[in-house]
């Protein structure tokens, strides 16, 4: 969500620019009318604690209700917000100077502490929040991790609760000593779990999963309606350079997006960020200049539980990309509007190639079939899991089932279908014994974003690269940008060749909104609904 996984700049929820422009001298439309509420259609989150969910389900709540360090502009640099600057001579001892004057949303000052703490609280090993792992390379982040006894399932309580590498200097300075140099440390700030958080945050995590309280233009009106209702009012003592120009967003939580759009064609929603494929034609008649459509940094993947001897070959894993039709079920289910892919990381990420992927992922029946009978076939249930969150993940899932049963002749496919809130859990515990939907909405433009989060350490694959962690750790400490792409596209190559998860496509980012929002602008990066203005 990042997983749906998270996170979280570009997401599979259309992101809203941080521009505005044509607005009134008012919040709300015309000059001196009070500013209104608007809605938006949204599947239920997992959590609203940021270190603690990569959904972007989660995310589209979490960009109106915090302001992170920086946020990627429409150029795809970092740009700053919650941050004054962020500066290195090294790039492994990195200086953040926090803008003064901000507020959480309970009054409380936004301080280095605050994200410091909200840091700590992530990298800690026992709290078990799901972007720990974007700490990884903060020094002491193994002293708040250790490792469990050899003989021994259950890890050691950690020591300490503070990364070593995290110095406070002063209320407005935050120290950060990475354990490596890392260029690319600037934009990955731009991800949501990296937000800070206020000390009500800490006495009370369960209760402030409900209840956060940020430090964005809105805040929590109320506590989460779980599966109806998130509802946010425009925090009146923001003093970040975003001040919302609507009174509040309602996020209305909606089991699937058909229902969804159905009620923005009724005008019960008034923004739809993912309208579905199979209705885009008429979205775009129905909507007119209110339909837009972007490229999207959001990839669809089929993983393969490589812990599982039945698909530990990697042969076996081609043959199955390569009986895919990727072409067919994007114009059948998608509405020809997603993209087939034969590269890990979506076409808008420096250093993306058109056919990385090569022959393993270019539809050939026949070459699949004598592959898959090379590597011994398939025999048993072949499990398809994926989440309940959307009618068309089941449509493609059936189309890959058809088809994995006439070009490979495996007869007994069964679907597993996991509950949203729960699925993202059941991958990263290695719950599932068959291929499964993956997918992945790109933090912020790198292809260390997608190589390093999904093909890594403790990837929902159970694949295991010491080769392939290797580039990654020397791409990431290349002194420049330009410099590491090289490094990352070999990495690239390792985990296509080995093939533990194959891609499938690239989402185009669809959205539609009634005629009661103006100033909706499109951007590919950051998902800001504060521009928004309500008639």
């Amino acid at each position: 969500m990042r997983a749906q996984g998270a996170a979280v700049l570009l997401s599979a929820l259309l992101a809203l620019s941080a521009c505005g422009g044509g607005g009134s001298s008012t919040p709300g439309g015309q000059s001196g009318d009070a500013p209104k509420r608007f809605s938006v259609a949204l599947t239920e989150p997992d959590h609203l604690t940021p270190g603690n969910t990569s959904s972007s389900y989660s995310i589209a709540v979490l960009g109106a209700l915090f302001d992170t360090l920086v946020v990627i502009g429409p150029d795809g640099k970092p740009q700053m917000r919650a941050a004054e600057s962020i500066t290195s001579d090294d790039q492994k001892v990195w200086t953040i100077k926090i803008r003064p004057g901000q507020k959480f949303h309970n009054g409380e000052a936004v301080t280095a502490e605050s994200f410091a703490d909200a840091w700590n609280a992530a990298a800690y090993g026992p709290n078990a929040w799901t972007n720990n792992y974007y700490f990884a390379n903060v020094e002491g982040y193994d002293k708040l991790n250790p490792e469990a006894p050899e003989g021994s399932e259950e890890a050691p309580k950690p020591e300490t609760d503070k990364l070593s590498g995290l110095n406070v200097v002063d209320p407005t300075t935050l120290e950060v000593t990475l354990t490596a140099p890392f260029s690319q440390f600037p934009i990955m700030l731009a991800y949501t779990g990296f937000a800070p958080m206020p000390k009500a945050a800490l006495q009370d995590p369960a209760g402030y999963d409900t209840a956060p309280i940020g430090n964005g233009p809105f805040m929590l009106d109320g506590r989460w309606e779980r599966n109806k209702l998130i509802k946010t009012k425009r925090f009146d003592g923001y003093a970040g350079p975003r001040p919302a120009k609507s009174a509040g967003v309602n996020f209305k939580i909606y089991a699937n997006r058909e229902t969804a759009y159905t009620d923005l064609r009724a005008g019960n929603v008034d923004l739809l960020q993912t309208i579905p494929p199979a209705s885009t034609s008429e979205a775009k008649t129905l909507l007119g200049d209110r339909f837009v459509s972007i490229p999207g940094g959001t990839m669809d993947y089929l993983g393969f539980p490589a812990y599982d001897k039945r698909f530990a070959g990697a042969d076996l894993r081609k043959a199955i990309s390569m009986a895919i039709d990727r072409q067919a079920i994007v114009d059948a289910v998608f509405n020809g509007a997603f993209k087939p892919m034969s590269s890990l990381v979506a076409p808008l990420v420096p250093g993306y190639r058109a056919t990385a992927c090569g022959e393993s992922c270019t539809y050939d029946p026949a070459k699949a079939k004598a592959l898959y009978d090379e590597a011994g076939g398939f025999t048993g249930t072949l499990n398809l899991y994926f989440s309940n969150a959307d009618p068309s993940y089941e449509q493609w899932m059936t189309a890959v089932a058809n088809q994995l049963k006439q070009n490979l002749g495996i007869a007994d496919i069964k679907f597993r279908k996991i509950p949203s809130a729960d699925y993202l859990a059941t991958l990263r515990a290695h719950k599932q014994d068959g291929p499964f939907r993956n997918n992945w909405v790109m933090d912020y433009p790198s292809p260390q974003n997608y190589l390093e989060s999904m093909w890594g350490a403790e990837n929902r694959m159970g694949w295991k690269s010491p080769e392939f962690l290797d580039l990654i750790k020397r791409a990431n400490s290349a002194p420049t940008m330009e410099a590491s792409i090289p490094l990352y596209q070999k990495a690239e190559d390792l985990a296509l060749a080995e093939m533990p998860m194959a891609p499938l496509w690239n989402w185009q980012d669809q959205a539609g909104h009634s005629e009661k929002i103006t100033n909706v602008r499109i951007d590919a990066y950051s998902p800001n609904l504060d521009t928004i203005t309500v008639k």
